[in-house]
């Protein structure tokens, strides 16, 4: 049994060091804007949790209520809203909607 994993680490002698090398700047660079953007969020939460709760429910709803009228006046809404935004589109008015109006 000994002799087939002396065997294998002969036949795989690369080491993991080398192994890195190999592995593109592109992947590192993603690497590290993810770590960057998680410790983001983490400071951003805690410096959240300090407001008034009041203030950051208005702040919410204004930010919220901007991008959801974006997004149902331009269609320019991500895929897995186009259910939700295709429903309320049918109650506010889009970009397009008085040209098509007014050219029946």
């Amino acid at each position: 049994m000994s002799l087939l994993a002396v065997l294998a680490v002969a036949a795989n002698n690369t080491s993991a060091l080398e192994k890195l090398k190999h592995v593109p700047p592109a992947f590192w660079l993603k690497v590290g804007i993810a770590i960057a953007a998680v410790i983001a969020v983490v400071v951003i939460l805690r410096k959240l949790a300090q407001v008034n709760k009041v203030v950051l429910g208005v702040v919410l709803v204004v930010v919220f209520s901007a991008v959801g009228f974006s997004w149902i006046y331009e269609r320019n809404e991500p895929a897995w809203a186009t259910p939700v935004v295709e429903w309320l589109a049918g109650f506010f008015p889009s970009k397009g909607a008085y040209a098509t109006r007014q050219s029946q």
